[in-house]
């Protein structure tokens, strides 16, 4: 079966960043990958949740979530709560995030990230840490431009990216129609000096190998070193 686009297994879809999407955010960026769209809108907060009051400490956290028409079927308000695939998904980027830098160096504040997907096609999560990685990064250098920080703290980058096993091969950046007839489905989150700070695999229909994990990786590896040539342009 041949990819969207005719892509390769080892090719990215493609991607395209919009800043400035939301003029009412700290910072914002809209993120397309592919037929994924994602906004991510960082506000900033003059204060830290009740467990790092007067510790000095920062906090970088996430919220996540879904148009109703971001997929070809509705999708239903979470009015009454969130649910669980969206709570384990917004803790995913909040933890991923918190790795970019020590929250030591951010002052007693809190950098609150929103991602909202507008269009969703496989690979929201990754979509929506990539961007928020990026935009993260530009908040902290509007503090340091508006004096509100004295230095800009050391960044660590961070990227992420969905792999899957299709037919028996390593597919990259998996679209849904590709995710929802995947055997293996894998998401991978790594910072800039190549080490991992999240791996999430599932096997949909059989196990999986140790040589089909170790391909996995090598995709997933050489498709978030292209997503690390985002934080050069």
């Amino acid at each position: 079966m041949s990819r969207f686009q005719n892509r390769t297994a080892d090719s990215l879809r493609d991607i395209s960043l919009e800043w400035d999407f939301q003029p009412g955010a700290d910072a914002s960026l809209l993120i397309r990958m592919g037929g994924t769209h994602v906004i991510c809108g960082i506000s900033v907060e003059d204060s830290v949740p009740p467990f790092l009051k007067d510790s000095g400490q920062g906090w970088i956290t996430a919220e996540y979530g879904m148009l109703p028409c971001a997929t070809n079927t509705r999708y239903r308000r979470e009015i009454g709560g969130r649910s669980g695939r969206t709570y384990e998904i917004q803790r995913l980027i909040g933890r991923s995030l918190r790795m970019m830098v020590d929250l030591s160096t951010i002052g007693e504040r809190t950098l609150r990230v929103d991602c909202d997907v507008l269009n969703a096609d496989g690979g929201t999560r990754t979509a929506s840490i990539t961007g928020g990685a990026l935009a993260l990064r530009h908040v902290l250098q509007k503090l340091v431009n508006n004096g509100e920080l004295a230095e800009l703290p050391k960044i660590l980058p961070v990227a992420a990216i969905s792999v899957g096993i299709i037919d028996g091969e390593a597919w990259l950046d998996l679209d849904y129609a590709e995710d929802s007839r995947a055997e293996v489905d894998a998401n991978f989150v790594m910072s800039g000096d190549g080490r991992w700070i999240e791996i999430q695999s599932t096997a949909e229909g059989v196990p999986f190998s140790s040589e089909s994990f170790a391909a996995m990786t090598g995709l997933a590896e050489k498709g978030i070193g292209k997503l690390f040539q985002l934080w050069k342009e």
